[in-house]
């Protein structure tokens, strides 16, 4: 048998809400914070464009485990929509493929235009996105001038507001379900007024029940590191059950917890019918979350090891 291979780095378990800077991949943000932490496992959860900044949750050691719930989770945006200009990319980054010499669009027009966008509506990923195509990321054909026809998806725009609106500069909140474009949102609006539109700036706001309040920047990471070391670092993460707040909780005795642990469906009384559950052990210790089965009782689905 071949000799497990260590883990190099330390054992951290939590979530850091980073503020990713502008101009960098989300992975590029991920192993930076994963080499100040010196942390052995560590993931984040829905990928930010260079172009875009604010929120980006990452996951250390067991919180990892949690990390597809967050990238399921519903987000929210500011944008900053530059009306006029259509680019080959739907944002900043892209060659301009059109302009519109005289955007004159209306408040009233404006309204009306937005109103069609809230709810359920249907979206063509665009071709620059990491969607594949027999295997082949969708940006790596459109680099090569290559479109291909792609299904439209169906997302939720559960709210859309204007923050500002002056000349052809519009800025407005997005509140969205997981795989939405906003770049393919803005160019849709765009089209919808007559004059075309692409992301000038992306900033995200929210992820599930994470808000941008206690984000920190890599420049305070690395300045919290050299002046306190890890433990400061470590006293930033969040709880790993903190990514999980909107589901009911249920406590175990330590006897169920230990069948439980056993990964046994269990019995709980007064637990919820049906549905996904935090599962503690006695007050506070948490063990993972699990799903209600149709006979009523406690299946465990991912399990930390704490």
């Amino acid at each position: 048998m071949g000799r497990r291979r260590r883990q190099n780095g330390r054992k951290v378990n939590g979530i850091l809400l980073l503020d990713k800077p502008l101009g960098i991949t989300s992975n590029a943000a991920l192993q930076r914070v994963k080499t100040l932490f010196n942390a052995q496992k560590a993931g984040h959860t829905g990928s930010l464009d260079p172009l875009a900044t604010g929120l980006l949750p990452i996951c250390f050691g067991e919180a990892t485990k949690m990390s597809s719930f967050l990238l399921d989770a519903d987000k929210s945006y500011q944008v900053v929509v530059k009306l006029g200009v259509k680019t080959t990319t739907g944002d900043a980054e892209g060659d301009v493929v059109s302009q519109c010499e005289d955007v004159n669009v209306t408040q009233k027009q404006l309204d009306e235009v937005l109103s069609e966008f809230a709810g359920t509506i249907e979206q063509i990923p665009p071709m620059y996105s990491a969607l594949k195509q027999n295997g082949q990321p969708l940006y790596k054909l459109a680099r090569q001038g290559i479109e291909v026809e792609r299904k439209p998806r169906q997302v939720s725009i559960h709210e859309l507001n204007v923050i500002s609106f002056q000349d052809d500069l519009l800025e407005i909140y997005v509140r969205c379900s997981k795989g939405t474009y906003i770049r393919t949102l803005a160019e849709d609006i765009g089209e919808q007024l007559g004059c075309g539109a692409h992301v000038a700036e992306l900033r995200r706001t929210s992820v599930a029940a994470f808000d941008g309040n206690k984000m920190l920047t890599l420049e305070q990471l690395e300045t919290m590191l050299h002046e306190h070391g890890f433990d400061t670092l470590d006293e930033s993460l969040l709880p790993i059950d903190s990514s999980l707040v909107q589901w009911p909780e249920i406590k175990l005795t330590d006897d169920v917890a230990y069948f439980l642990k056993k990964g046994q469906a269990v019995l709980v009384p007064k637990a919820p019918t049906q549905g996904w559950v935090r599962i503690y052990a006695g007050q506070e210790r948490f063990l993972g979350v699990g799903c209600i089965l149709d006979d009523g009782r406690v299946a465990p689905k991912r399990l930390v090891n704490m």
